[in-house]
């Protein structure tokens, strides 16, 4: 049996491909399903190239209901990645997944973490404040933004003359190298 995994995205879902590319025809995982809180997320489009399933919620389904753990729960999902997911995930989908959703942040938490630091937010702070080298943080999700348990991290350098768009390529890249091992890595484990 395959390990089944779903993951969450909100904009363009860049990471999602390379989750998608990385997982078809996998012999351990598998993705089985896109949700997005976002009808016009690009992530959706990618998800359809490759013949994924996809489901799109309103925040009153995602906060108010039972609906989108339940359609998680229909189908077996094991693993929920947070791939450029902007809203923080309601206790039921916490409780209903212990220790089975992950995020990726595009700093080295848990500096630049927190409500409203996603994407450029991070990368321009950390310009802002003359930061030497950043990075991604692949973690657990808790209840908080960017505060679960640390799963992986991995750095970039950054010269003087880095502009916003050189660092967000550095992180981007890393993100794409490094995310699609760390959740092989835990369905190993998982299946361990």
């Amino acid at each position: 049996m395959k390990t089944r995994v779903a993951v969450l995205a909100s904009g363009s879902g860049s990471n999602a491909q390379k989750i998608m590319e990385y997982f078809k025809g996998h012999a351990q995982g598998e993705v089985v399903l896109v949700l997005s809180n976002n009808p016009n997320a690009y992530v959706l489009q990618r998800a359809d190239n490759f013949e994924i399933p996809t489901h799109v919620f309103t925040r009153h389904e995602f906060y108010q209901t039972d609906e989108v753990v339940r359609l998680l729960q229909n189908m077996q999902v094991d693993v929920i990645v947070l791939a450029g997911f902007l809203w923080l995930v309601p206790a039921s989908l916490l409780q209903a997944f212990p220790n089975k959703i992950i995020n990726i942040h595009p700093s080295l938490l848990p500096k630049y973490g927190g409500k409203g630091m996603y994407g450029d937010h991070v990368h321009k702070a950390v310009l802002a404040n003359g930061e030497a080298e950043s990075g991604i943080t692949i973690h657990f999700v808790n209840e908080h933004f960017d505060e679960g348990e640390i799963i992986h991290q991995a750095k970039y350098k950054i010269e003087p003359s880095d502009t916003l768009e050189i660092i967000k390529l550095k992180g981007q890249q890393l993100e794409h190298q490094h995310l699609p091992k760390v959740i092989e890595g835990l369905l190993s484990k998982m299946r361990g």
